[in-house]
């Protein structure tokens, strides 16, 4: 590719052009990426399972999206496997890949939530903000930098010169960058919540919260938290030297801070779903996301904020 059109000739094959010339200078893996794949696939299921019968409707969307996405990514490397000059692959390897974080990092902050108010049901303050205020913030952060990425992305996939290219991996980055720094926001929240449910002297406030399960349903998403955090700051370092860069060409810096990260967050979250881990309170512990009106159980914790 010289450096004025950057499409690569779609003719070629792995057999009658080098790597050099594709959209990779690596020849991704097929079975690694096709282990992932399936490994999203079967948190997937899981999910949709645990949400049907859990009735965790808000948390399941955002991870059906976000683990769908991820197997088409997966999808798309293997396809580039067979053949990484087809831009049609690669599109389908980098937009999903890129934007599928930010709809799971979405079901965590609905968790948070929740664990907010199932505390304050029962007396206990454990956080500064009112349970819609960390949805309302954290959402609207993730809205605005999928849609950076997902732009980004799109146009930096079927940019033909170079200068296009460029300004789309600088909104994508900038994407990254500010989903980075909500996330970063978030793990001070949480981390301030989690210092409060330690400190407090009601931790066994009910057979949900004293349980086994429910502890290590926290410790899930503590994983999941800074599994994505850490695979976000990869994506910025990787993607702010380009296409080109030496990060972007290494394949086993992208299967463990990209793909084992994120495969990590989901088996977390579909071990120990919200739905499993709240043993049938998730709904109990609901609370009003836009009116001013909330639930009985709303209330105990805006009074506590």
């Amino acid at each position: 590719m010289s450096d004025e059109t950057m499409s690569p000739d779609e003719s070629c094959t792995v057999d009658t052009c080098s790597l050099e010339f594709s959209y990779s200078s690596y020849r991704p893996t097929f079975l690694g990426n096709l282990v992932y794949a399936i490994v999203f696939a079967i948190c997937l299921v899981a999910q949709l399972v645990y949400g049907f019968r859990h009735r965790t409707w808000g948390f399941t969307a955002a991870f059906f999206c976000g683990l769908l996405l991820e197997i088409l990514g997966y999808v798309g490397r293997v396809l580039m496997y067979y053949n990484p000059f087809k831009q049609a692959n690669f599109m389908l390897y980098l937009v999903p890949l890129t934007i599928a974080p930010a709809f799971m990092s979405a079901g965590i902050y609905l968790c948070l939530a929740r664990v907010v108010v199932l505390y304050a049901s029962e007396g206990v303050d454990i956080s500064r903000l009112k349970p819609r205020t960390y949805t309302l913030i954290f959402v609207a952060c993730d809205f605005i930098s999928l849609l950076l990425q997902a732009a980004g992305g799109a146009m930096a996939s079927m940019a033909d010169t170079k200068a296009s290219e460029d300004a789309g991996i600088h909104i994508m980055v900038a994407g990254l960058a500010f989903q980075v720094a909500s996330m970063a926001l978030f793990v001070g929240l949480a981390a301030e919540v989690g210092f409060r449910i330690v400190k407090s002297h009601k931790t066994k406030v009910n057979e949900v919260t004293g349980s086994t399960l429910f502890k290590r349903f926290l410790i899930a998403v503590v994983v999941a938290t800074v599994c994505i955090f850490i695979r976000c700051v990869f994506r910025v370092a990787e993607l702010s030297e380009g296409f080109n860069g030496k990060l972007a060409n290494q394949q086993e810096s992208f299967m463990v801070l990209e793909g084992l990260m994120m495969a990590l967050a989901a088996i977390a979250l579909a071990v120990y779903n919200p739905g499993r881990s709240f043993q049938g309170k998730w709904a109990a512990v609901n609370y009003s996301f836009w009116r001013s009106s909330t639930s009985a159980s709303e209330s105990e914790a805006d009074a506590k904020a």
